[in-house]
């Protein structure tokens, strides 16, 4: 079963890295597909950018957590509303072929907090 956690966590460890690397990196480096959608949404070209920023500055986080864990719990967590927001956004301009990987993102936050093994919330 531990075996299984893990496969599990570094699966999802590397997809969430994969999502929102070249997301934050397409909106940084203002890729046009990405700004005419960000654009659709109602962001214009600078919200865009500071959105890249944000998730660049979280996944470089996530990526320093492989040699100091609490460093990638704050990655994840910085990450968790812009996962919410692209969700929520998607949903509400009814692009539903768009949502899937904010939701993914979504549960897999959620997941990789639950596997890590560094991570605990107390009541």
């Amino acid at each position: 079963m531990e075996t299984i956690k893990t496969i599990i966590y570094w699966a999802s460890y590397l997809y969430y890295l994969y999502v929102f690397g070249y997301a934050s990196l397409f909106k940084v480096f203002q890729k046009e597909s990405m700004m005419k959608s960000m654009e659709s949404l109602g962001f214009n070209k600078i919200w865009t950018i500071y959105i890249g920023i944000g998730e660049l500055i979280g996944v470089l986080l996530i990526i320093i957590g492989l040699f100091n864990p609490p460093i990638k719990t704050i990655g994840i967590l910085l990450l968790f509303p812009f996962a919410i927001g692209a969700f929520t956004a998607h949903m509400a301009h009814q692009e539903y072929n768009h949502f899937y990987n904010s939701l993914i993102m979504c549960i897999l936050t959620v997941l990789l907090l639950w596997t890590d093994k560094t991570f605990k919330i107390i009541l």
